[in-house]
């Protein structure tokens, strides 16, 4: 796992809620496979050519990335607008247009969803 758990922890409860409330990160809503609950996880969201590619910085078995595997999709609120996400999957390779995270993260998994046409 590139990023150690227990920092994904401390980012749960301290930066998380802050990112959210500033409304200058995108936000992953996504719904709980368990809870049923609405979940908000800001994150770094790329545009791609018919979606999105997340980096999934604590990898592939965070909660937030089985929650929008598992309901097969999700919503994002980026640049003042929420759009409906589906079809996510794991991909391994970044399209080019989207920057590479550090060699140093050891980040080897990344999450492609599509966007649902209005």
């Amino acid at each position: 796992m590139p990023m150690p758990k227990w920092w994904g922890q401390v980012n749960k409860r301290v930066f998380n809620p802050r990112a959210i409330a500033g409304g200058k990160w995108p936000v992953l809503i996504h719904v709980g496979r368990v809870s049923g609950a609405t979940y908000r996880t800001p994150m770094d969201a790329f545009p791609v050519d018919g979606g999105y590619v997340f980096i999934l910085a604590y990898g592939s078995r965070s909660d937030w990335v089985l929650n929008v595997l598992a309901a097969r999709s999700a919503r994002l609120r980026a640049d003042g607008r929420e759009v409906s996400l589906t079809g996510p999957r794991l991909i391994d390779t970044l399209p080019p247009e989207v920057p590479r995270p550090p060699k140093l993260m050891r980040i080897t998994e990344f999450l492609r969803m599509d966007l649902v046409a209005d």
